[in-house]
């Protein structure tokens, strides 16, 4: 697993939408078109969270995908995104906050939102919710941390999207699948030396495009936190937390806890 240590940030064009403050500055801005799309990013980004979080509340999937909606609704009618501030710290804990609130007065807010005719102006990709949440664990886990757990392995899995298209980009398709399990697997030399007959290397190359692989993952996954907390003393914090939910989630090998 990369190492804790910030790294120089890599390129701009991120290709996966995750939470941006200068995104909840642009939503903030009704009407725009910048505000149109920062408001679909966030949503893409949080949907399945909120939506996990409530059917662990024990909602059904029909009556979670209505419920979540709702809430976007409510974020949006209400212009919530108008008080998170980034001073006060993490985006996803104000949304916590909003979305517990919110779903402890479901019925005082279904009944405002019927006397008000609104309706929903993001899309969800929420076909797949279903389909996604009975891969969920069967466990005593709060709503809460469930959607702890859903965001930090989303980001966990956009940050290695990320690399497969860095890795394809350059050609380096078949070296990416190879090492990619060595993010989070316990490796020893007889694992490189069987890769390196493989794509004709050197087992010390392989160790050096490992160690490559590992450092970037690390960069972006750090530069993606950088955009979701209040300052740059929360990001070495924050990876922490995040290897907390990924390794009791069992969804990392030991090297990656280590």
């Amino acid at each position: 697993m990369p190492t804790d240590e910030s790294k120089e940030e890599g390129p701009k064009d991120r290709l996966f939408p995750v939470t941006h403050w200068t995104d909840i500055v642009a939503a903030r801005r009704e009407g725009s078109d910048a505000a149109a799309e920062a408001l679909n990013r966030l949503c893409s980004t949080y949907w399945y969270p909120i939506y996990a979080y409530i059917r662990r509340k024990g909602h059904s999937d029909a009556d979670a995908k209505d419920i979540t909606q709702g809430f976007f609704h409510h974020v949006l009618e209400r212009n919530l995104l108008g008080s998170a501030d980034r001073v006060r710290g993490k985006f996803r804990s104000f949304l916590l906050g909003s979305l517990n609130y919110f779903v402890a007065n479901l019925n005082d807010f279904e009944q405002a939102k019927k006397r008000g005719g609104g309706t929903i102006m993001v899309f969800l990709d929420e076909k797949i919710g279903e389909e996604r949440y009975v891969l969920e664990p069967v466990d005593n886990m709060s709503p809460e941390k469930l959607f702890e757990r859903r965001w930090a392995l989303d980001l966990h899995d956009q940050a290695l999207q990320q690399l497969r298209e860095e890795y394809y980009r350059q050609g380096k398709d078949k070296l990416f699948e190879r090492l990619k399990p060595f993010l989070s697997d316990q490796t020893d030399s007889g694992d490189y030396q069987e890769i390196a007959r493989e794509l004709n290397m050197t087992p010390g190359a392989v160790t050096t495009a490992t160690n490559r692989l590992r450092s970037r993952y690390s960069e972006i996954v750090t530069a993606e936190i950088s955009r979701t907390v209040g300052n740059a003393d929360e990001v070495a914090g924050e990876r922490r937390y995040i290897l907390e939910v990924l390794c009791t989630a069992n969804a990392s090998s030991p090297k990656m806890c280590s």
